[in-house]
């Protein structure tokens, strides 16, 4: 592959993240953006600390997790990829909006900042083994059941 077309293939990895949950594709999509083992660093919007685990395990704490909205959305922009070899750190500004249901009463969840994450180059293609977001900037921060703990 060239430079250019791993940069291509990187960056469409992390718009499939953002579909993986938007979309709620959660049973093929996740297995051609993920690692079967996969590090995630949600700490700074649920608190508990960074963690590796099977694709089955975080899959099912999204579909947990998305189920308590009504619809999210995604925009992941200004990709910086930064390949070396087969690995790659890629970090992208984030704007995600998650609406609840009209019964909670609070319109949206607003998160903004950035993703921080790396790919490896498999056999099948770059994936996505880590996945670390840092928000700078929330709005109605609900109780996050459902999303990875640690514990």
């Amino acid at each position: 592959m060239s430079t250019a077309s791993d940069r291509a293939e990187i960056i469409e990895l992390i718009s499939n993240y953002a579909t993986v949950s938007d979309r709620r594709e959660f049973t093929t999509l996740p297995a051609r953006t993920f690692t079967d083992e996969v590090t995630v660093d949600f700490s700074s919007v649920t608190g508990a600390p960074a963690m590796t685990v099977p694709l089955s395990a975080y899959v099912e704490s999204l579909s947990g997790a998305f189920s308590a909205f009504k619809a999210t959305h995604h925009a992941i922009t200004g990709h910086v990829v930064e390949l070396d070899g087969d690995t790659a750190k890629v970090r992208a500004h984030v704007r995600a909006e998650h609406w609840f249901p009209d019964e909670v009463g609070a319109p949206r969840w607003l998160v903004v900042g950035f993703y921080d994450n790396e790919a490896i180059h498999t056999p099948d293609g770059w994936r996505l083994n880590r996945v670390k977001l840092t928000a700078v900037h929330q709005e109605n921060v609900p109780q996050l059941a459902g999303l990875p703990t640690g514990e």
